[in-house]
């Protein structure tokens, strides 16, 4: 039971990037849209958020199995479970988990000589975010429970470890421009400021036992992995005597390891009711060179024998002690660059239904303001540090009463092929709440889902 516990802890410690916001985006009611593609057709005279709570979002999931397979009360023994998770996996599962809270956020529209020239908007802000990422790593799991005893011949893949884990602060200003009253484009800076991270993503080795039938194993081992840190280290000190909260402040506010980073994207309007949107996000990087410590495991070992698996206790040839000095764990103090996931956004919407009781006076380019309807399609691709991921979405907004706008989603996307989503928008006034929640058809029992997330927040929005 202990060593299935530490191979649980080895799959969930370290979960991942999953950072679609299928339903935010193009859902243009609301202010935050403007962070899924800096050229939206955003209306509104300025808007401001409230401090803290007009950006709250959160995202967990898992494309190889779920909670429940893990913790049914089904009287299957855990062990059991546990193995029959980490068999029916592969190389490409993973984990997520993404959280985003806005710290503070607005924009203006910036007036021209004349009022309806004023076809420029600035947004900016600041948002603190939590990523993890890791893919299963079966072999290393496989190796853990049941040991290469079981396994001659078969060559267990040291490169299955793959992680990425990061906390950071991110400071933005965005412009967008009417080129034309059907093109709009934008672009939006970005500075990060990384407070804590952790990534091993190039490892590579193996793991051999070669069959014998005369008593005499061949058992090799190539080993080229290393887990870089910065912001950590401090922590190791057993005198250490450092203030987290102080740490998470100071790096929040650029006091952390540096980087920079942009986002671009754009809307066109063919048509009046037909319209085209595309952004690519968070193309940059990041310099760590604060607080670094790197750990490294790299060498060779080969041993001939008749113990056909590896033990940390005494065997008659000392053969752990060799193994260590073949491969040792060692600490390197190096500088080194992360680079953040890019992820790229294109959708088509018609839109149809003439509201002949819009007043808001708010039309944009293409009069979208004016249709109470609109379906669509969004294409969502991320960079991982193994392949994209791919998301497809179709959706249906309406207007169903002044100032309450929805819109439902189906996405097709690597942890469900029944995810069905839910926004909703509302105005009272100048304050504007929006709450949104996809894959619904799982909260009878989450345990069961493979993926979950929500998003909320509070406005204050002229028009």
């Amino acid at each position: 039971m202990k060593k299935s516990l530490h191979i649980f802890t080895l799959l969930i410690a370290f979960c991942g990037w999953s950072q679609n916001k299928q339903i935010l985006y193009n859902f243009t009611a609301i202010s935050q849209s403007l962070m899924t593609n800096p050229g939206a057709d955003f209306k509104y005279k300025w808007y401001a958020g409230v401090p803290l709570l007009s950006g709250v979002s959160a995202n967990v999931g898992s494309s190889g199995f779920s909670t429940y397979d893990l913790f049914a009360n089904d009287g299957v023994d855990f062990n059991t479970k546990l193995r029959n998770v980490v068999l029916s996996t592969n190389r490409t599962d993973k984990l997520v988990v993404n959280q985003q809270m806005e710290i503070f956020n607005g924009g203006f529209r910036i007036s021209g000589a004349n009022r309806d020239d004023s076809d420029t908007y600035v947004s900016f802000g600041m948002y603190q975010e939590f990523d993890m990422m890791s893919y299963v790593p079966k072999d290393l799991a496989i190796l853990a429970l049941d040991g290469n005893s079981n396994y001659l011949g078969k060559i267990f893949d040291l490169g299955d470890l793959s992680m990425k884990a990061e906390l950071l602060s991110v400071w933005h200003i965005g412009v967008k421009k009417s080129i034309s009253e059907k093109f709009i484009v934008g672009v939006r800076g970005k500075i990060y400021s990384s407070i804590y991270n952790a990534n091993s993503t190039k490892n590579s080795g193996y793991i051999y036992t070669g069959p014998s039938n005369v008593g005499i194993y061949d058992q090799s081992i190539y080993s080229n992995m290393q887990l870089n840190t910065s912001g950590i280290a401090k922590y190791n000190d057993e005198n250490n005597d450092s203030d987290v909260v102080k740490d998470v402040t100071k790096g929040a506010l650029l006091g952390g390891n540096l980087g920079l980073g942009f986002d671009v994207g754009f809307t066109y309007y063919p048509k009046s009711n037909i319209q085209i949107t595309g952004s690519i996000l968070d193309v940059g990087f990041i310099n760590h060179t604060k607080d670094v410590e790197s750990y490294t495991l790299k060498g060779k070992y080969n041993y001939l024998g008749t113990v056909p698996s590896f033990s940390s206790g005494t065997s008659a040839e000392n053969i752990y002690e060799d193994f260590q000095d073949a491969i040792p764990l060692d600490t390197v103090y190096a500088k080194y660059t992360t680079w953040r996931p890019i992820k790229l956004n294109s959708s088509f919407q018609y839109s149809f239904d003439e509201d002949s009781d819009d007043t808001c006076n708010c039309k944009g380019n293409g009069n979208e303001a004016v249709f109470k309807s609109a379906v669509g399609a969004q294409l969502f691709v991320m960079s991982t540090p193994r392949m994209p991921m791919f998301a497809f979405t179709t959706y249906f907004s309406r207007k169903i009463l002044k100032g309450l706008q929805a819109k439902a989603t189906y996405t097709l996307d690597t942890y469900s092929s029944k995810n069905i989503g839910l926004g909703l928008s509302t105005t009272a006034g100048p304050i504007n709440f929006y709450l949104m929640a996809d894959n619904l058809l799982e909260y009878k029992d989450v345990t069961k889902a493979n993926s979950l997330s929500f998003q909320l927040g509070f406005n204050v929005i002229v028009k």
